[in-house]
């Protein structure tokens, strides 16, 4: 089996198996460099909001904080709808204190988390659905700043806000086409849970796709270069044929004649 026919049978077979695959990264590929990543990551979605601290405000000490909380860490600073606020840890679970009351803020309530989002996001739409996650998180949202609300907005893209339940911050925020985003890169990388790119599967899957391509610039050679080359040598061979069909036939004349002359 010369080298033609087996790069035939082989590139046949790999491409049945990877042809798909092919088909997969040309889309996502395409919609992912069509989109703007700007767009695709919501910035425009939020405004980052650059409120300075009114030391004012700040009506409830540090020490009493720590006399209640004492085990408190990471602590810091912030403003929460126009509230001056302490964040921080104790244990697993984060608290956020009015820090003009000494209030209780966490964890936020329907009516807070809706203010909340519509604080942070820019767009006109109204909101559509409020849900709190506390289990279970859709793939967009890890898992690590759970529990938290989600604020769907009845605009275009159908944006999410997700603001943590806990801390009142801007979790992170997602529409369709960042969801659609998400889902062409898993099928890009071929890793449809964690979209990590250093996976098994991607790596076979390539090695598969590179044979194949290999293959087919062989049987290119072949069909571009070799087919002159045999072309030319077919014209040959032809030639010589019906050189020996020629001579064949006057050596048949002359035998005819011959024999018609002794007879």
């Amino acid at each position: 089996m010369n080298l033609l026919k087996i790069s035939r049978k082989y590139h046949r077979w790999l491409m049945l198996f990877v042809g798909v695959q092919f088909v997969i990264w040309s889309v996502s590929g395409a919609y992912m460099v069509i989109f703007d990543i700007d767009y695709i990551h919501g910035d425009s979605l939020v405004e980052n909001h650059q409120t300075k601290i009114n030391q004012d405000n700040i009506a409830y000490p540090l020490a009493k904080l720590i006399q209640a909380y004492p085990d408190a860490e990471r602590l810091e600073m912030g403003v929460f709808l126009g509230k001056t606020v302490y964040r921080f840890k104790q244990g697993e679970q984060d608290f956020l204190i009015d820090a003009h009351t000494g209030q209780l803020l966490s964890p936020l309530n329907q009516t807070m988390a809706v203010k909340a989002a519509q604080h942070y996001y820019t767009g006109d739409g109204e909101v559509a659905e409020v849900e709190l996650i506390t289990q279970d998180p859709p793939f967009e949202l890890s898992r690590r700043v759970l529990p938290a609300w989600r604020v769907n907005f009845d605009d275009f893209g159908s944006p999410s806000i997700y603001v943590s339940a806990e801390t009142g911050k801007l979790v992170t925020k997602r529409h369709e086409f960042w969801r659609t985003f998400d889902l062409m890169f898993s099928l890009h990388v071929m890793d449809y849970e964690d979209e990590d790119p250093s996976n098994w599967l991607l790596f076979w899957v390539l090695l598969f796709a590179l044979s194949a391509s290999i293959l087919g610039l062989i049987l290119t050679y072949f069909r571009v270069f070799k087919s002159g080359v045999d072309e030319g040598d077919s014209v040959e061979s032809d030639d010589d044929n019906d050189s020996h069909k020629s001579a064949n036939k006057g050596s048949d004349k002359s035998k005819t004649s011959l024999n018609q002359e002794v007879s």
